[in-house]
């Protein structure tokens, strides 16, 4: 089943795309048929510089299961990071 759905989010970072490293500006996450992966459906997630062009992106496609793993590491990594005073949580 196809969302149609997309969430966006204005990022901070960088990424290597086919032209080698990039600044990255924005993220679209969205559910939806994957372009490579094998599986029916995937969480696309496209990481863009939209000031360089189309080709300016890292795509992921990953399972359900890997996108609520990636959410989970991501937020244990920030958790200790901030506890350990390495990050301010508004940076």
């Amino acid at each position: 089943m196809c969302t149609y759905v997309t969430e966006h989010a204005e990022i901070k970072g960088s990424g290597r795309g086919n032209k080698g490293w990039m600044k990255l500006t924005s993220a679209r996450v969205y559910y939806d048929h994957p372009f490579h992966s094998q599986a029916d459906h995937t969480l696309n997630i496209d990481f863009i510089n939209e000031e360089l062009g189309l080709d300016a992106r890292v795509p992921v496609e990953l399972s359900a299961k890997s996108a609520r793993e990636l959410v989970r590491a991501i937020e244990a990594a920030l958790r200790d990071a901030e506890e350990s005073h390495l990050v301010a949580y508004d940076s």
